[in-house]
């Protein structure tokens, strides 16, 4: 056992802080797109619906979020440190429209006024999309590098400086992959009219995602060749984008066979694969400079004591896995349609 855990814990914790970010994408990603598609909806019915379908997990799914903050702040304290100094603005419009999201979601209900509800179903769907372009922008500049000078630290306080074509594209392709990720859970849990409608929507959303895929994956190869260097290098990794382009052929495959639970599985694989090609692409680098490939910070550089990590890695490998029981026992009590009472949203 201890020679188990000795090795290269830096490495350990790089992959616990995929694995969670990863638990966050697929699981909240769902959230997050069943929010974003949410005024394509019409009437109380239909919008209760899709409220109450993630109304027992939205609020568990964010644990997740919780971890990786957790993970970031105990391992690599500076690039926690960097990120809340180089993405404030961003961060803090994420953590914002969390709050505005679950108070949405809790409040909506309060009031049987239509103004109301309608103005808490505006505010649900808006602060979506705005948590869903947030990741993508922090996302993109992750990839493609950020100023870091020698002292590990910003030169730039623009929050507009991190506006760029890669990061605009990662943006609304993270929204857009999440809509078609909760359309396709959306169907589900519902039937009917509701129902009908969301095979239209999960259709057009998926489009929406393959249209944004492509056009990021072209400017990618064209203008940010770098993180396909190791693809290229080693021609064994070539088996990720491969999984990515079947498990999002696979998407349509499905929804035209009404497989809707293969389809949405398909879509948490092409997640999952994305953050993999990352992780590969990145490693052992956490956030690269781009003043000085020397001051970037990597799982190396920026990790906390090896006494720290040690005891960190002990406590993680007992609790990541109650919180998967917990998050797998809660979907399998709530599985099944929605159905609406007077104890619903």
């Amino acid at each position: 056992m201890d020679t188990f855990l000795s090795i290269d814990y830096p490495t350990w914790w790089f992959l616990i802080l995929g694995a969670a970010i990863t638990g966050y994408a697929v699981l909240d990603g769902f959230d997050l797109g069943v929010g974003a598609i949410h005024l394509f909806f019409r009437g109380e019915q239909e919008r209760r619906t899709s409220i109450n379908s993630i109304g027992p997990v939205w609020d568990g799914n964010e644990v997740w979020l919780i971890i990786t903050g957790g993970v970031l702040f105990a391992a690599f304290p500076p690039v926690y440190a960097a990120m809340f100094s180089g993405f404030y603005v961003y961060l803090m419009l994420l953590l914002v429209m969390l709050i505005f999201r679950a108070v949405s979601i809790e409040f909506r209900s309060k009031e049987p006024m239509a103004w109301w509800r309608r103005s808490w179903d505006i505010s649900f769907s808006v602060s979506s999309i705005l948590i869903a372009l947030a990741l993508g922008l922090t996302l993109g500049n992750m990839l493609i590098g950020v100023p870091l000078e020698s002292h590990k630290e910003f030169t730039s306080s623009s929050p507009l400086s991190l506006i760029n074509v890669f990061s605009v594209l990662v943006a609304i392709t993270t929204l857009a992959l999440f809509m078609m990720h909760g359309s396709l859970y959306l169907i589900m849990k519902t039937q009917g009219k509701l129902y009908t409608r969301l095979i239209f929507i999960s259709r057009n959303a998926t489009i929406f995602f393959v249209i944004s895929f492509v056009m990021l994956t072209l400017y990618t190869l064209l203008y940010v060749p770098a993180l396909s260097a190791k693809i290229r290098e080693n021609e064994w990794l070539f088996f990720i984008p491969i999984l990515i382009i079947l498990a999002i052929a696979n998407i349509p495959r499905q929804l035209t066979k009404g497989r809707y639970f293969g389809a949405f599985i398909s879509s948490a694989v092409v997640i999952a694969s994305m953050l993999v090609l990352v992780a590969v692409e990145l490693f052992p680098v956490l956030m690269p400079s781009t003043l000085d490939p020397n001051y970037s910070l990597t799982v190396y550089n920026a990790s906390a004591s090896t006494k720290s990590l040690n005891i960190m890695l002990i406590i993680a490998m007992i609790a990541l896995p109650l919180v998967a029981t917990y998050t797998t026992f809660v979907f399998w009590t709530f599985r099944g349609k929605v159905k609406l009472d007077e104890h619903s949203y």
